[in-house]
């Protein structure tokens, strides 16, 4: 049997080339248009406040109990989606509560190879009025990840928190004894 030539090899890798450069070419748009999407979703999360949107809130979650929220102001979770329509009402619903704007900073979008899941971390500030003071977060970690159901990325999760940028004496100690047990 005869062996291709060195052209035709050459010829072969180079249209494999092409073709699965292309492709991934491809999917990198792809995945930039859905990061848009995605990020459209995950600030609809939080500016439905703005007119206190629950349609846009409720659609933008997960309507079963895998949903999860964490929030640092509560110190509880809220899992299912019945549990947090119910946390929704009675947080943010009545006249005591008035958002007045949102920011997201950092935010960092990651989708996997499968595009069926993302996941993203930021910083958000979120400034409302509770009973007429002037109250929120500023630099709030927020993170969470989304899922795609019928063709429609939904939040799963979301989790707030604080950062803790000084640990005690005793913290430092403990943590550099750990690092010599290494």
């Amino acid at each position: 049997m005869k062996r291709p030539s060195l052209a035709i090899t050459i010829t072969i890798f180079c249209l494999a080339l092409m073709l699965f450069g292309g492709n991934a070419m491809a999917s990198d748009e792809e995945f930039t248009g859905e990061k848009a999407t995605i990020k459209k979703v995950i600030e609809t999360s939080i500016g439905w406040a703005l007119e206190k949107d629950t349609v846009a809130l409720f659609n933008s979650v997960a309507h079963d109990e895998d949903f999860f929220y964490f929030s640092p102001d509560n110190a509880s979770t809220v899992s299912g989606f019945e549990m947090f329509k119910q946390f929704t009402r009675d947080a943010f619903m009545g006249d005591n509560f008035k958002a007045l704007w949102f920011k997201t900073k950092e935010m960092a979008i990651n989708v996997s190879k499968s595009g069926d899941v993302a996941w993203y971390h930021c910083l958000l500030d979120d400034i409302g009025l509770w009973n007429g003071v002037e109250a929120g977060w500023l630099d709030c970690r927020w993170t969470g990840v989304l899922e795609k159901r019928d063709g429609k990325c939904v939040i799963v999760q979301m989790h707030f928190s604080f950062a803790t940028d000084q640990a005690s004496g005793e913290d430092k100690e403990e943590a550099a004894s750990e690092e010599g047990k290494e």
